[in-house]
C-alpha cells in the first residue's frame, strides 16, 4: 500500500494531541500516548498535548486555540467519538469545518473493520479542516488510535508518500483567501 518516495525529503510538521475524557490524567492517557509517540517518532513536533473534558465548549475552545497556532498543522483528538451522552466530539469538531475530509471516515471504519468488526458501526471518527488546519477526530481506545496512525496518517501526514499526500497541499489550503475579488 505504502509508496515512499525515498527521493523526497522527509518534511515535519507540528501536531497536537487531545485525549477527551472525563476520566483520564496525562499520566494514564494510554491513547493520546501512542499518537505522541508514533508522531514523533515518524519525524514530526509535538507541539500540544491536553485531556479535555467531554464537554462541548471545553472541546471548541482548545481545538480553536490551536487552531490558532501558526506552529500546528494539525490536530489528532481521541475519544468522545461514540454514540453515549457524553460523546460530543464529532459535532462540536464538525461545527468548526470549513472542508470536510469525508474519506477519512470511510477509510478508518475499513481498517476497523478488519480487526473488530460490525462493532465499527459505533464510531463517529470524522476529519476536516479548519482554516488551514488538518483535524482528525477518531475513537479513544488505543486500538483505534494505532489503526488510524498506522494505517492512514502516518501515510497522508508524509510528504513522501505518493501519489498524493496532505502535507504537499498545505501551502495552497489558503490560496482562497489569498485571492484577490475579480
Amino acid at each position: 500500500m505504502a509508496n515512499i518516495d525515498k527521493n523526497r525529503e522527509f518534511i515535519s510538521i507540528g501536531m497536537a494531541v487531545m485525549t477527551v475524557s472525563d476520566t483520564r490524567s496525562l499520566e494514564d492517557d494510554k491513547s493520546g500516548q501512542i499518537l505522541a509517540d508514533r508522531l514523533t517518532n515518524h519525524g514530526h513536533s509535538l507541539v500540544g498535548r491536553a485531556i479535555i473534558i467531554d464537554d462541548k465548549t471545553a472541546i471548541e475552545k482548545q481545538v480553536l486555540e490551536w487552531v490558532n497556532d501558526p506552529n500546528i498543522d494539525a490536530i489528532i483528538t481521541t475519544g468522545g467519538t461514540g454514540l453515549t451522552g457524553r460523546d460530543v466530539t464529532p459535532e462540536t469538531v464538525e461545527a468548526l469545518f470549513d472542508k470536510r475530509i469525508d474519506g477519512f471516515s470511510t477509510l478508518f471504519h475499513m481498517q476497523s473493520y478488519e480487526k473488530i468488526g460490525l462493532s465499527t458501526i459505533q464510531s463517529r471518527a470524522t476529519a476536516g479542516l479548519i482554516k488551514t488546519t488538518f483535524v482528525f477526530c477518531i475513537p479513544g481506545s488505543p486500538g483505534a488510535c494505532k489503526d488510524a496512525w498506522d494505517g492512514i496518517l502516518q501515510y497522508q501526514l508524509d510528504y513522501r508518500y505518493r501519489p498524493c499526500n496532505f502535507v504537499e497541499i498545505m501551502p495552497r489550503l489558503d490560496e482562497h483567501l489569498r485571492r484577490t475579488p475579480s
